[in-house]
Protein backbone atom coordinates (compact mmCIF):
# COMPACT_ATOMS: atom_id res chain seq x y z
CA UNK A 1 0.00 0.00 0.00
CA UNK A 2 1.30 3.46 -0.35
CA UNK A 3 1.43 5.95 2.10
CA UNK A 4 -1.59 8.53 2.13
CA UNK A 5 0.89 11.25 1.54
CA UNK A 6 1.75 9.84 -1.89
CA UNK A 7 -1.68 9.30 -2.63
CA UNK A 8 -2.74 12.95 -2.00
CA UNK A 9 -0.14 13.70 -3.90
CA UNK A 10 -1.14 11.72 -7.29
CA UNK A 11 -5.04 12.88 -6.73
CA UNK A 12 -4.54 16.59 -6.05
CA UNK A 13 -3.43 18.92 -8.82
CA UNK A 14 -0.51 21.13 -8.27
CA UNK A 15 0.82 23.88 -9.94
CA UNK A 16 4.88 22.81 -10.37
CA UNK A 17 4.64 20.03 -13.48
CA UNK A 18 6.96 20.68 -15.59
CA UNK A 19 10.53 20.65 -15.15
CA UNK A 20 12.52 24.25 -14.14
CA UNK A 21 16.10 25.47 -14.00
CA UNK A 22 15.65 24.53 -10.15
CA UNK A 23 15.32 21.48 -10.98
CA UNK A 24 18.31 18.94 -10.41
CA UNK A 25 20.85 18.81 -13.28
CA UNK A 26 20.70 16.26 -16.11
CA UNK A 27 21.84 12.58 -15.39
CA UNK A 28 25.12 12.35 -16.24
CA UNK A 29 26.36 15.83 -15.02
CA UNK A 30 28.76 15.69 -12.48
CA UNK A 31 27.73 17.60 -9.09
CA UNK A 32 29.21 20.17 -8.89
CA UNK A 33 31.13 21.90 -5.46
CA UNK A 34 28.76 24.19 -2.99
CA UNK A 35 29.89 27.71 -1.98
CA UNK A 36 30.00 25.73 1.94
CA UNK A 37 32.74 23.55 0.58
CA UNK A 38 34.29 26.19 -0.98
CA UNK A 39 34.47 28.55 2.34
CA UNK A 40 37.66 28.35 3.42
CA UNK A 41 40.74 29.75 1.89
CA UNK A 42 42.05 28.33 -1.09
CA UNK A 43 45.50 27.88 -2.04
CA UNK A 44 46.40 29.53 -5.67
CA UNK A 45 47.17 26.80 -7.45
CA UNK A 46 43.92 25.40 -6.45
CA UNK A 47 41.85 28.17 -7.27
CA UNK A 48 43.44 28.15 -10.58
CA UNK A 49 42.37 24.34 -11.30
CA UNK A 50 38.59 25.69 -10.38
CA UNK A 51 38.52 28.23 -12.42
CA UNK A 52 39.87 26.15 -15.30
CA UNK A 53 36.92 23.89 -14.41
CA UNK A 54 34.48 26.84 -14.40
CA UNK A 55 35.84 27.56 -17.97
CA UNK A 56 35.53 23.35 -18.60
CA UNK A 57 38.85 23.78 -19.90
CA UNK A 58 39.28 19.88 -18.58
CA UNK A 59 42.39 19.22 -19.43
CA UNK A 60 44.13 21.95 -17.66
CA UNK A 61 42.18 21.20 -14.81
CA UNK A 62 43.47 17.63 -14.69
CA UNK A 63 46.74 18.60 -15.03
CA UNK A 64 46.71 21.57 -12.43
CA UNK A 65 45.04 19.05 -9.88
CA UNK A 66 46.73 16.04 -10.89
CA UNK A 67 50.41 18.09 -9.57
CA UNK A 68 48.73 19.57 -6.53
CA UNK A 69 47.39 15.98 -5.30
CA UNK A 70 50.84 14.84 -6.22
CA UNK A 71 51.90 16.96 -3.41
CA UNK A 72 48.42 16.85 -1.02
CA UNK A 73 47.27 13.33 -1.94
CA UNK A 74 44.21 13.56 0.86
CA UNK A 75 43.13 16.83 0.14
CA UNK A 76 39.19 16.69 0.23
CA UNK A 77 38.53 19.40 -2.19
CA UNK A 78 41.18 18.48 -4.54
CA UNK A 79 40.24 15.13 -4.71
CA UNK A 80 36.44 15.79 -5.31
CA UNK A 81 37.24 18.46 -8.13
CA UNK A 82 39.56 15.76 -9.38
CA UNK A 83 36.38 13.19 -9.60
CA UNK A 84 34.50 15.94 -11.09
CA UNK A 85 37.03 16.55 -13.83
CA UNK A 86 37.17 12.68 -14.37
CA UNK A 87 33.18 12.49 -14.47
CA UNK A 88 33.17 15.00 -16.93
CA UNK A 89 35.80 13.70 -19.24
CA UNK A 90 33.35 10.58 -18.75
CA UNK A 91 36.53 8.51 -17.28
CA UNK A 92 34.28 6.89 -15.22
CA UNK A 93 36.21 4.46 -13.17
CA UNK A 94 39.04 7.07 -12.43
CA UNK A 95 35.84 9.16 -10.87
CA UNK A 96 34.82 6.52 -9.09
CA UNK A 97 37.91 5.84 -7.51
CA UNK A 98 38.74 9.71 -6.39
CA UNK A 99 35.14 10.35 -5.16
CA UNK A 100 35.85 7.50 -2.95
CA UNK A 101 39.34 8.99 -1.57
CA UNK A 102 36.93 12.02 -1.16
CA UNK A 103 34.73 10.72 0.74
CA UNK A 104 37.29 8.78 2.86
CA UNK A 105 39.75 12.03 2.67
CA UNK A 106 36.33 13.88 4.27
CA UNK A 107 33.37 11.34 5.80
CA UNK A 108 30.90 14.48 5.70
CA UNK A 109 31.49 16.13 2.20
CA UNK A 110 27.71 15.49 0.66
CA UNK A 111 28.91 16.54 -2.44
CA UNK A 112 31.66 13.68 -2.88
CA UNK A 113 28.56 10.88 -1.50
CA UNK A 114 26.02 12.70 -3.68
CA UNK A 115 28.28 13.00 -7.03
CA UNK A 116 29.78 8.82 -6.00
CA UNK A 117 25.86 8.09 -5.64
CA UNK A 118 25.15 9.27 -8.56
CA UNK A 119 27.54 8.05 -11.10
CA UNK A 120 27.61 4.01 -9.30
CA UNK A 121 23.66 4.74 -10.21
CA UNK A 122 24.59 5.29 -13.65
CA UNK A 123 27.25 2.26 -13.75
CA UNK A 124 24.39 0.14 -12.77
CA UNK A 125 25.19 -0.53 -9.63
CA UNK A 126 22.32 0.13 -7.30
CA UNK A 127 23.87 -1.55 -4.24
CA UNK A 128 27.02 0.38 -4.24
CA UNK A 129 24.73 3.76 -5.32
CA UNK A 130 22.26 3.65 -2.44
CA UNK A 131 24.38 3.41 0.72
CA UNK A 132 26.19 6.88 -1.22
CA UNK A 133 22.82 8.18 -1.63
CA UNK A 134 21.46 7.43 1.71
CA UNK A 135 24.59 9.06 3.56
CA UNK A 136 24.20 12.13 1.75
CA UNK A 137 20.84 12.49 2.42
CA UNK A 138 21.78 13.25 6.03
CA UNK A 139 24.71 15.90 5.64
CA UNK A 140 24.67 19.73 5.42
CA UNK A 141 24.12 20.22 1.58
CA UNK A 142 25.93 23.65 2.73
CA UNK A 143 25.27 26.37 -0.82
CA UNK A 144 24.51 23.52 -2.76
CA UNK A 145 20.60 23.84 -1.22
CA UNK A 146 17.61 21.98 -0.73
CA UNK A 147 17.78 21.20 -4.42
CA UNK A 148 20.70 18.81 -4.52
CA UNK A 149 19.62 17.07 -1.55
CA UNK A 150 16.20 16.33 -3.00
CA UNK A 151 18.31 14.88 -6.25
CA UNK A 152 19.63 12.57 -3.88
CA UNK A 153 16.31 11.47 -3.09
CA UNK A 154 14.96 11.41 -6.18
CA UNK A 155 17.66 9.25 -7.19
CA UNK A 156 16.93 6.58 -4.07
CA UNK A 157 13.38 6.88 -5.37
CA UNK A 158 14.70 5.25 -8.45
CA UNK A 159 16.75 2.75 -7.16
CA UNK A 160 14.17 1.46 -4.27
CA UNK A 161 11.48 1.18 -7.31
CA UNK A 162 10.59 -2.14 -8.38
CA UNK A 163 11.60 -2.67 -11.86
CA UNK A 164 12.30 -5.90 -13.85
CA UNK A 165 15.24 -8.17 -12.26
CA UNK A 166 14.67 -6.20 -8.88
CA UNK A 167 11.89 -6.55 -6.69
CA UNK A 168 12.49 -2.98 -5.16
CA UNK A 169 10.35 -1.98 -2.22
CA UNK A 170 7.34 0.65 -3.49
CA UNK A 171 6.94 1.88 -0.02
CA UNK A 172 10.39 2.88 0.68
CA UNK A 173 10.19 4.38 -3.18
CA UNK A 174 7.38 6.14 -1.62
CA UNK A 175 9.28 7.33 1.18
CA UNK A 176 11.89 8.85 -0.71
CA UNK A 177 9.71 10.74 -3.41
CA UNK A 178 8.22 12.34 -0.51
CA UNK A 179 11.03 13.27 1.00
CA UNK A 180 12.38 15.38 -2.27
CA UNK A 181 8.88 17.03 -2.68
CA UNK A 182 9.35 18.17 1.09
CA UNK A 183 12.28 19.72 -1.04
CA UNK A 184 11.77 21.09 -4.13
CA UNK A 185 8.07 21.57 -6.31
CA UNK A 186 6.90 18.34 -7.89
CA UNK A 187 8.04 17.68 -11.58
CA UNK A 188 6.60 15.77 -14.16
CA UNK A 189 9.32 12.99 -13.53
CA UNK A 190 7.90 13.05 -10.20
CA UNK A 191 4.00 12.62 -11.11
CA UNK A 192 5.49 9.75 -13.55
CA UNK A 193 6.94 7.97 -10.93
CA UNK A 194 4.39 8.16 -8.16
CA UNK A 195 1.58 7.02 -10.85
CA UNK A 196 4.11 4.05 -11.58
CA UNK A 197 4.82 3.13 -8.10
CA UNK A 198 0.92 3.25 -7.77
CA UNK A 199 -0.05 1.15 -10.87
CA UNK A 200 3.08 -1.48 -8.86
CA UNK A 201 0.71 -0.79 -6.16
CA UNK A 202 -2.24 -1.62 -7.24
CA UNK A 203 -3.55 1.24 -6.92
CA UNK A 204 -5.11 2.33 -10.52
CA UNK A 205 -7.99 5.16 -9.59
CA UNK A 206 -4.42 7.16 -8.12
CA UNK A 207 -2.34 5.71 -10.87
CA UNK A 208 -5.00 6.75 -13.41
CA UNK A 209 -5.43 10.36 -12.26
CA UNK A 210 -1.33 10.74 -11.91
CA UNK A 211 -1.04 9.95 -15.76
CA UNK A 212 -3.80 11.89 -16.56
CA UNK A 213 -2.41 14.83 -14.92
CA UNK A 214 0.59 14.66 -16.88
CA UNK A 215 -1.09 14.16 -20.67
CA UNK A 216 -3.46 17.18 -19.66
CA UNK A 217 0.05 18.94 -19.95
CA UNK A 218 1.86 16.41 -22.85
CA UNK A 219 -0.70 14.49 -24.57
CA UNK A 220 2.27 12.89 -26.58
CA UNK A 221 4.69 11.29 -23.31
CA UNK A 222 5.10 8.34 -24.24
CA UNK A 223 5.72 7.24 -20.53
CA UNK A 224 2.07 8.39 -19.31
CA UNK A 225 0.39 6.81 -22.32
CA UNK A 226 1.88 3.86 -22.05
CA UNK A 227 1.18 3.91 -18.28
CA UNK A 228 -2.41 4.56 -18.70
CA UNK A 229 -2.78 1.80 -21.47
CA UNK A 230 -1.44 -0.42 -18.80
CA UNK A 231 -3.89 0.06 -16.70
CA UNK A 232 -6.29 -0.25 -18.59
CA UNK A 233 -5.16 -4.04 -19.20
CA UNK A 234 -4.54 -4.65 -16.32
CA UNK A 235 -7.94 -3.96 -15.50
CA UNK A 236 -8.73 -6.40 -18.67
CA UNK A 237 -10.68 -3.12 -20.32
CA UNK A 238 -9.51 -4.47 -24.03
CA UNK A 239 -11.84 -2.26 -25.92
CA UNK A 240 -11.32 0.83 -24.06
CA UNK A 241 -7.38 0.27 -24.25
CA UNK A 242 -7.55 -0.66 -28.02
CA UNK A 243 -9.05 2.80 -28.62
CA UNK A 244 -6.88 4.66 -26.15
CA UNK A 245 -3.76 3.05 -27.63
CA UNK A 246 -4.61 3.50 -31.16
CA UNK A 247 -5.15 7.40 -30.54
CA UNK A 248 -1.61 7.37 -28.92
CA UNK A 249 0.32 5.69 -31.73
CA UNK A 250 -1.57 8.17 -34.27
CA UNK A 251 0.82 10.53 -32.18
CA UNK A 252 3.56 8.18 -31.86
CA UNK A 253 3.45 5.75 -35.03
CA UNK A 254 6.89 4.38 -34.10
CA UNK A 255 6.28 4.31 -30.50
CA UNK A 256 7.70 0.42 -29.10
CA UNK A 257 6.29 0.16 -26.50
CA UNK A 258 2.72 1.24 -27.35
CA UNK A 259 3.28 -1.15 -30.77
CA UNK A 260 3.55 -3.68 -28.10
CA UNK A 261 0.76 -2.99 -26.12
CA UNK A 262 -1.49 -2.47 -28.64
CA UNK A 263 -0.73 -6.06 -29.93
CA UNK A 264 -1.16 -7.32 -26.83
CA UNK A 265 -4.72 -5.70 -26.27
CA UNK A 266 -5.61 -7.19 -29.64
CA UNK A 267 -4.25 -10.41 -28.79
CA UNK A 268 -6.32 -10.90 -25.71
CA UNK A 269 -9.55 -9.98 -27.87
CA UNK A 270 -8.21 -12.86 -30.51
CA UNK A 271 -8.02 -10.32 -33.29
CA UNK A 272 -6.03 -11.28 -36.35
CA UNK A 273 -4.40 -8.15 -36.29
CA UNK A 274 -2.34 -8.99 -33.34
CA UNK A 275 0.00 -11.72 -35.23
CA UNK A 276 1.12 -9.32 -37.97
CA UNK A 277 1.53 -6.10 -35.47
CA UNK A 278 3.89 -8.27 -33.44
CA UNK A 279 5.88 -9.89 -36.44
CA UNK A 280 6.29 -6.42 -37.64
CA UNK A 281 7.64 -5.18 -34.58
CA UNK A 282 10.22 -8.43 -34.17
CA UNK A 283 11.38 -7.50 -37.68
CA UNK A 284 12.18 -3.78 -35.85
CA UNK A 285 13.19 -4.98 -32.79
CA UNK A 286 15.26 -8.66 -33.54
CA UNK A 287 17.16 -8.39 -30.32
CA UNK A 288 14.67 -7.44 -27.69
CA UNK A 289 13.50 -10.76 -25.74
CA UNK A 290 10.44 -8.82 -24.67
CA UNK A 291 9.30 -8.70 -27.78
CA UNK A 292 10.18 -12.12 -28.84
CA UNK A 293 8.61 -13.80 -26.30
CA UNK A 294 5.50 -12.07 -27.26
CA UNK A 295 5.43 -12.89 -30.75
CA UNK A 296 6.31 -16.28 -29.47
CA UNK A 297 3.25 -16.74 -26.83
CA UNK A 298 0.61 -15.08 -29.84
CA UNK A 299 2.57 -18.10 -32.32
CA UNK A 300 1.61 -20.56 -29.99
CA UNK A 301 -2.32 -19.34 -29.65
CA UNK A 302 -2.39 -18.79 -33.24
CA UNK A 303 -1.94 -22.85 -33.72
CA UNK A 304 1.81 -22.80 -34.83
CA UNK A 305 4.25 -24.79 -31.95
CA UNK A 306 6.59 -24.87 -33.79
CA UNK A 307 7.16 -21.13 -34.86
CA UNK A 308 6.51 -20.40 -31.67
CA UNK A 309 9.11 -23.08 -30.32
CA UNK A 310 11.72 -21.50 -32.80
CA UNK A 311 11.61 -18.31 -31.14
CA UNK A 312 11.32 -19.64 -27.26
CA UNK A 313 14.67 -22.30 -28.58
CA UNK A 314 16.62 -18.49 -29.17
CA UNK A 315 15.62 -17.08 -26.11
CA UNK A 316 16.50 -20.10 -24.40
CA UNK A 317 19.96 -19.92 -25.75
CA UNK A 318 20.50 -16.82 -24.13
CA UNK A 319 18.72 -17.53 -20.57
CA UNK A 320 18.70 -21.37 -20.30
CA UNK A 321 18.15 -21.29 -17.10
CA UNK A 322 14.61 -19.09 -17.01
CA UNK A 323 12.02 -21.33 -15.65
CA UNK A 324 8.84 -19.40 -17.60
CA UNK A 325 10.86 -19.57 -21.18
CA UNK A 326 11.07 -23.47 -20.27
CA UNK A 327 7.46 -23.92 -19.37
CA UNK A 328 6.54 -22.26 -22.58
CA UNK A 329 9.11 -24.40 -24.71
CA UNK A 330 7.22 -27.57 -22.67
CA UNK A 331 4.18 -26.40 -23.62
CA UNK A 332 4.68 -26.08 -27.22
CA UNK A 333 7.04 -29.72 -27.14
CA UNK A 334 3.43 -31.12 -25.62
CA UNK A 335 1.49 -29.50 -28.41
CA UNK A 336 3.88 -30.94 -30.92
CA UNK A 337 3.67 -34.13 -29.03
CA UNK A 338 6.98 -34.76 -28.06
CA UNK A 339 6.33 -35.74 -24.78
CA UNK A 340 9.74 -36.81 -23.69
CA UNK A 341 11.48 -33.47 -24.66
CA UNK A 342 8.28 -31.86 -22.81
CA UNK A 343 9.08 -33.91 -19.69
CA UNK A 344 12.80 -32.88 -19.64
CA UNK A 345 12.10 -29.29 -20.24
CA UNK A 346 9.46 -28.92 -16.98
CA UNK A 347 11.51 -31.19 -14.76
CA UNK A 348 14.35 -28.55 -15.40
CA UNK A 349 11.57 -25.87 -14.78
CA UNK A 350 10.64 -27.08 -11.50
CA UNK A 351 14.13 -27.78 -10.56
CA UNK A 352 14.41 -24.12 -10.71
CA UNK A 353 11.37 -22.51 -9.45
CA UNK A 354 9.60 -24.96 -7.51
CA UNK A 355 6.81 -22.73 -6.63
CA UNK A 356 6.07 -22.24 -10.39
CA UNK A 357 2.40 -24.26 -11.07
CA UNK A 358 2.67 -24.19 -14.54
CA UNK A 359 5.73 -26.43 -14.07
CA UNK A 360 4.43 -29.02 -12.14
CA UNK A 361 1.01 -28.92 -14.02
CA UNK A 362 3.22 -29.48 -16.96
CA UNK A 363 5.42 -32.16 -15.53
CA UNK A 364 2.35 -33.93 -14.52
CA UNK A 365 0.90 -34.18 -17.92
CA UNK A 366 4.34 -35.33 -19.41
CA UNK A 367 5.16 -37.77 -17.03
CA UNK A 368 1.85 -39.39 -17.75
CA UNK A 369 2.57 -39.55 -21.01
CA UNK A 370 5.92 -40.81 -20.75
CA UNK A 371 4.25 -43.98 -18.35
CA UNK A 372 6.11 -42.46 -15.21
CA UNK A 373 3.14 -42.71 -12.92
CA UNK A 374 5.12 -42.18 -9.86
CA UNK A 375 6.37 -38.87 -10.92
CA UNK A 376 3.13 -37.71 -12.07
CA UNK A 377 1.77 -38.13 -8.48
CA UNK A 378 5.00 -36.39 -6.66
CA UNK A 379 3.97 -33.74 -9.23
CA UNK A 380 0.32 -33.38 -8.93
CA UNK A 381 1.16 -33.71 -5.01
CA UNK A 382 3.29 -30.60 -5.91
CA UNK A 383 0.56 -28.59 -7.48
CA UNK A 384 -2.16 -28.84 -4.75
CA UNK A 385 0.25 -27.16 -2.59
CA UNK A 386 -0.43 -24.11 -4.65
CA UNK A 387 -3.79 -24.74 -6.55
CA UNK A 388 -7.13 -26.67 -6.10
CA UNK A 389 -7.79 -29.56 -8.07
CA UNK A 390 -9.66 -29.75 -11.50
CA UNK A 391 -11.13 -32.30 -13.56
CA UNK A 392 -8.22 -32.33 -15.55
CA UNK A 393 -5.82 -33.32 -12.16
CA UNK A 394 -8.36 -35.58 -10.64
CA UNK A 395 -7.75 -37.88 -14.10
CA UNK A 396 -4.47 -37.70 -14.10
CA UNK A 397 -4.66 -38.77 -10.02
CA UNK A 398 -6.56 -41.50 -11.42
CA UNK A 399 -4.96 -42.88 -14.11
CA UNK A 400 -1.77 -42.63 -12.59
CA UNK A 401 -2.70 -44.55 -9.27
CA UNK A 402 -4.33 -47.45 -12.00
CA UNK A 403 -0.85 -47.59 -13.47
CA UNK A 404 0.36 -48.38 -10.54
CA UNK A 405 -2.24 -50.85 -9.85
CA UNK A 406 -3.29 -49.05 -6.24
CA UNK A 407 -7.15 -49.60 -6.95
CA UNK A 408 -8.56 -47.79 -3.94
CA UNK A 409 -6.40 -44.81 -4.48
CA UNK A 410 -7.92 -44.92 -8.80
CA UNK A 411 -11.24 -45.76 -7.68
CA UNK A 412 -11.32 -42.36 -5.56
CA UNK A 413 -9.73 -40.31 -7.92
CA UNK A 414 -12.03 -41.91 -10.94
CA UNK A 415 -15.32 -40.83 -8.82
CA UNK A 416 -13.97 -37.34 -7.87
CA UNK A 417 -13.01 -36.95 -11.76
CA UNK A 418 -16.65 -37.48 -12.71
CA UNK A 419 -18.62 -35.16 -9.65
CA UNK A 420 -16.05 -32.28 -11.49
CA UNK A 421 -16.07 -32.86 -14.38
CA UNK A 422 -19.84 -32.19 -15.23
CA UNK A 423 -20.27 -33.57 -18.24
CA UNK A 424 -17.74 -31.71 -20.23
CA UNK A 425 -15.11 -34.18 -20.67
CA UNK A 426 -17.42 -37.42 -22.52
CA UNK A 427 -13.72 -39.53 -23.76
CA UNK A 428 -12.35 -39.47 -20.45
CA UNK A 429 -15.70 -39.49 -18.36
CA UNK A 430 -16.72 -43.10 -20.38
CA UNK A 431 -13.37 -44.24 -19.55
CA UNK A 432 -13.80 -43.07 -16.03
CA UNK A 433 -16.67 -45.04 -15.99
CA UNK A 434 -15.31 -48.59 -17.76
CA UNK A 435 -11.97 -48.18 -15.22
CA UNK A 436 -14.42 -48.35 -11.62
CA UNK A 437 -16.78 -51.26 -13.09
CA UNK A 438 -13.40 -53.30 -13.72
CA UNK A 439 -11.91 -51.86 -10.73
CA UNK A 440 -14.27 -53.00 -8.37
CA UNK A 441 -15.11 -56.19 -9.65
CA UNK A 442 -11.44 -56.98 -8.87
CA UNK A 443 -11.48 -56.02 -5.56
Amino acid sequence: MLRPALLLLLLTPTVALTQTASQPQRRGTPVSQSAAAKSSPVPDQLADAEASIVKSDWKSAQSKLDSWLGTHPADPRALFDAGYVADAQNRLDDAVALYRRAVDANPKSFEAHLSLGLLLARQGKPDQARPELATSTNLDPGDAGPAMKARAWRALAVIDQPGPGKPGDPTEASNDLIEALKLTPETTADTLLAATLADQAGEFDAAQTAYQRVLAKDPKSAAANAGLAHILIARKQYPEAETFLRAALDQAPDDPALTAQLATVLAAQDKAEALPLIQKLHDAHPADAAITAMLAAVLADAGDPAGSDHLYASLLAASPNDPALLIAHGQNLIRQLRYADAFAAFNKATQIDPANVDGWSGLAFAASRTNQPAITIHALTMRSKFLPEVPSTYFLWATAYDTLHQKVQAIAYYHHFLDASAGKFPDQEWQARQRILLLEKKQ
